[in-house]
């Protein structure tokens, strides 16, 4: 069976929506983290599945998953350095919580 770009969409689609259940759902910080890491890696799966099957945008998808990874990277630590802080500061990771934070 020869896999096709709507295969990759439809993967895509389903990370994107486990991605956004995720977050809907959670209060802890992790989790939260996590759903987000799950919706961009769903874009990174579309950028280079459009890559691969679109000649014209090989380069640019390839790019853009690059960029994609590096701003996810640079989200990780800058959120779990705030997560750090609110744990170190109320012990908990409860996001519900952080409303003291703008203090």
């Amino acid at each position: 069976m020869d896999l096709g770009l709507p295969h990759f969409v439809l993967l895509s689609a389903f990370l994107f929506a486990v991605g956004v259940a995720c977050l809907l759902t959670k209060r802890n910080a992790i989790g939260l983290l996590m759903g987000v890491e799950l919706v961009l890696n769903a874009a990174n799966l579309n950028l280079v599945a459009a890559a691969r099957y679109w000649p014209d945008f090989r380069l640019e998808g390839q790019a853009f998953a690059v960029l994609v990874i590096v701003l996810a990277a640079a989200e990780a630590a800058i959120a779990l350095a705030i997560f750090l802080h609110l744990y170190n500061t109320h012990a908990t990771v409860n996001v519900d919580d952080a409303n003291d934070l703008r203090s």
